[in-house]
């Protein structure tokens, strides 16, 4: 894609950090796409967190949605990620399954533990086929539980900062089974039994993984794994930024190709 599109990597940098610091490990040719794909993630999460109105969510989705299949928008990511798509570093199929992932946060709440392992697989896990497809990887489809494993813990460190947007995105039948509901984890209510139950989904997403060779170039697509299994550990302890041992254990796994 040219000359590294600055604009692109502040903005991820700035907004999803974890994911600007595994995309180092890409291929020099291959970085500047990964980081407008990650971008285009960022764009699609806040859909939801812009607006008030749910279906206000679903007309910038669909806005999207039109650029994946060809509309042309002058844009500071919509532009490149046209101009990725039509270089055939971003298959418009894998983009278009992450934009329908995404529908479910517009809607008041996640019914089922059903509903949420598939959100979970088509979004984040989503992302990591598209990421494992542009660097190359011989089977993009087996990255899959590396990213859904990844969007699972983030969505369970993501709880406070939901809440106080009044959101929840915890399945509701496993919120029913601990005497809650939707509404009082946005309430502000102890969601720590739900969230050990559900780091135990984090934990079946990261067996998976345990099967899968990963190809070194490609690394960079699975790379959020390493950070996920840490903050598992730490899990209802109060989200910190990322200090020198997350780094380091990233840059460990990226070098030698080991997770």
């Amino acid at each position: 894609m040219g000359v590294m599109n600055t604009e692109i990597a502040e903005l991820v940098r700035r907004h999803d950090p974890d994911r600007f610091l595994t995309a180092l490990f890409a291929p020099p040719e291959k970085r500047d796409a990964l980081l407008t794909l990650y971008a285009f993630n960022h764009e699609l999460a806040r859909a939801r967190e812009v607006t008030s109105e749910p279906h206000m969510a679903l007309i910038r989705l669909q806005w999207w949605r039109e650029v994946v299949e060809g509309t042309r928008r002058r844009h500071e990511v919509a532009t490149p990620l046209s101009d990725a798509i039509a270089q055939g570093l971003l298959a418009p199929a894998d983009l278009l399954a992450i934009v329908d992932g995404r529908e479910i946060e517009a809607d008041p709440y996640i019914e089922t533990l059903s509903d949420w392992r598939t959100y979970l697989l088509a979004g984040a896990g989503g992302l990591a086929v598209a990421a494992a497809r542009l660097l190359g990887a011989p089977d993009p489809e087996a990255l899959r539980p590396f990213g859904a494993a990844y969007g699972a813990v983030g969505v369970l460190r993501s709880v406070p900062m939901l809440a106080a947007q009044g959101r929840c995105l915890l399945p509701a039948d496993v919120l029913a089974e601990h005497g809650l509901v939707p509404e009082a984890i946005a309430g502000g209510a102890n969601p720590e039994p739900v969230l050990r139950r559900l780091a135990d989904e984090a934990r079946a997403f990261m067996e998976a993984c345990r099967r899968i060779r990963v190809p070194k170039p490609t690394i960079a697509a699975a790379l959020p794994l390493v950070l996920a299994r840490r903050d598992l550990r730490r899990l209802v302890r109060p989200p910190k930024p990322r200090g020198f041992g997350d780094k380091f254990a990233v840059l460990v796994a990226g070098v030698t190709g080991m997770l």
